[in-house]
């Protein structure tokens, strides 16, 4: 059988927010998925209400209610006295129509079984059976103490649930019937299944609402009279519906005893500490009412999530429940009784050298280190060490040690980058200087310009125009006066983040090397023009004697030409 609370994988984000909430810590976190320890879990349903990214839910056992429908048996419904806060203006009769429609052949107040229950705690507490006392009507409070208070064992009324003695009686009567529990808790599915023949399926409000929305089935609003529309007196009975609010079970109980104490816990962890106090054995003669739930049944996991108001709630139940109490046949107190079981849970516990082993690779190595911050769902870092030993936690859910190492990591990576780094705020105030950035601007001790403002080291001009402009500048050639030094400096502007980032990078060697080549090109253009000044003086010298030479040789060749010709 799959388990009561599933994980939709796709939803869950790594808050551990489920891990935070779960009173006895029974998710385990791998893969970056939270997991249900189904051998630990007390089905509280902490973890499905908690839930920011809704990556849990419930399972779904409405097609088991239908195929019931569908084997043409009678299928009742025992309705728990809930049902009037999660049903806006409904009673037994509204409820049992819209029931009828979806194929249930009648429906009955799960309250007549609490009544049931409630006369064996007054009988219990008549004959003093014990010093203290434990209602057992919350399977989850059960549970708990099955797995994590075996001491308390002694003290839990071994008496049946109201939702088991209900269908009992509704069995009884109905020899062919089955049976279906209607409520706001998760827990009920599970005691449903663990005593087999009683209860049929158990399904929660939120599952009949959503069945009920598919078949389009509305609940009529009652009209508020103290008479029906008949003209018929309400009747009187009904004490029992007081169960689902806070101290609802003992309201319902008619006891004489005056040298009883009656205390009323509710919330998982209220409970731990009452059994806790409990265990101590300084209880004696006090009747405790205990539910999971903050605001008992009402506050239950499976309410419809937008009738959670627990004050019109309590008024609902207040005003629902009667003076008088049903009139039941009590069956034989044997075929009430319910025994409770040691069921344990394997875990195994760490030594202390485990644990410092731990807590050393979390970054705790001294108790002081030890935040106890409860990020990673856990209230102590000792807590998650054993967590991890046990192999439900891992190293990484540790925000502040995250934390820590990306920052170590990222400082580590800045503080010897070759180019220098500046980080300011939109003031134009350092934030954060590496040291590359140092030896450029001659800066012994980061300590002397941190939160100061930049324009005690450099000019401010630049990281203006990038502010105002929004266009950020890339391996600009700036050459800082007061350092002699020739930089490339790109300015990034992060509006996000809201600072802006200087990235500096020395060029001073290169740049003076390549002004020294520039300056020795250019001496050596001179030397070349004057060179090529002076050869084409000398060409034009010797081009004006060739000149005068060629001009002379032909005036003789001429005459010679001449006087050959006369002769």
């Amino acid at each position: 059988m799959n388990h009561y609370i599933q994980l939709k994988k796709s939803n869950c984000k790594n808050c551990y927010k489920c891990i935070r909430h779960c009173p006895v810590k029974s998710i385990r976190f791998a893969d970056h998925q939270a997991h249900i320890v189904k051998d630990q879990c007390i089905l509280c349903g902490e973890c499905f209400v908690a839930c920011p990214q809704n990556a849990k839910q419930i399972r779904n056992d409405v097609a088991i209610v239908k195929d019931l429908i569908a084997s043409g048996k009678p299928v009742y419904a025992s309705l728990a006295p809930s049902f009037v806060a999660n049903y806006e203006g409904s009673d037994l009769e509204t409820m049992s129509e819209a029931l009828k429609k979806l194929g249930f052949t009648d429906a009955e107040e799960t309250a007549l079984g609490a009544t049931v229950v409630k006369k064996q705690y007054e009988e219990m507490i008549r004959s003093v059976e014990s010093k203290a006392i434990i209602s057992s009507c919350c399977h989850t409070v059960n549970t708990l103490i099955q797995k994590y208070y075996p001491e308390a064992l002694p003290y839990l009324a071994n008496v049946l649930s109201p939702m088991q003695a209900h269908c009992m009686k509704i069995k009884k009567e109905h020899p062919e019937a089955y049976t279906v529990f209607l409520g706001p808790c998760i827990s009920k599915k599970e005691e449903a299944e663990q005593f087999p023949g009683i209860v049929d399926c158990a399904l929660t409000f939120e599952e009949l609402s959503e069945w009920m929305k598919e078949e389009e089935v509305t609940i009529t609003a009652v009209i508020k009279s103290e008479e029906t529309q008949e003209g018929r007196t309400q009747s009187l009975e009904g004490r029992a519906r007081l169960f689902p609010i806070p101290g609802g079970i003992i309201r319902s109980m008619l006891i004489d005893q005056t040298d009883y104490d009656f205390i009323t816990v509710d919330g998982i962890d209220n409970c731990i500490r009452a059994l806790t106090n409990i265990i101590s054995g300084n209880i004696t003669n006090c009747f405790i009412e205990m539910s999971a739930c903050v605001g008992s049944c009402i506050g239950g996991p499976a309410m419809d999530k937008e009738r959670r108001m627990p004050i019109s709630d309590y008024i609902k139940i207040n005003h629902y429940a009667k003076e008088k109490d049903f009139t039941v046949s009590l069956p034989p107190a044997n075929q009430l009784e319910k025994h409770f079981p040691y069921i344990g849970h394997n875990t195994q516990m760490p030594g202390s050298s485990a644990i410092k082993e731990i807590l050393h690779k979390m970054g705790k190595s001294s108790t002081e280190q030890e935040l106890n911050c409860g990020s990673c769902g856990y209230n102590t870092c000792r807590e998650k060490a054993v967590a991890v030993y046990q192999g439900k936690a891992d190293l990484t859910m540790c925000l502040p040690y995250l934390k820590d190492k990306a920052e170590n990591f990222s400082d580590n990576i800045l503080y010897n980058m070759p180019n220098g780094v500046l980080v300011l705020n939109e003031e134009l105030e350092v934030q954060q200087i590496n040291r590359a950035a140092k030896e450029i601007l001659n800066i012994k001790n980061k300590g002397d310009i941190l939160n100061a403002p930049v324009v005690r080291i450099l000019n401010p001009t630049g990281y203006l125009e990038v502010m105002t402009s929004g266009r950020n500048t890339h391996d600009k050639l700036t050459y800082f006066a007061e350092y002699q030094k020739y930089v490339e400096e790109t300015i990034i502007y992060d509006k996000t983040y809201h600072i802006i980032i200087s990235i500096l990078r020395d060029v001073t060697t290169d740049e003076k090397s390549r002004l020294k080549k520039e300056q020795i090109s250019k001496q050596t253009m001179e030397i070349a023009d004057k060179v090529i000044e002076k050869q084409m003086r000398v060409v034009q010298e010797i081009a004006s004697l060739l000149g005068e030479t060629t001009a002379e040789t032909k005036i003789a060749l001429t005459n010679l030409k001449e006087t050959l010709r006369n002769e």
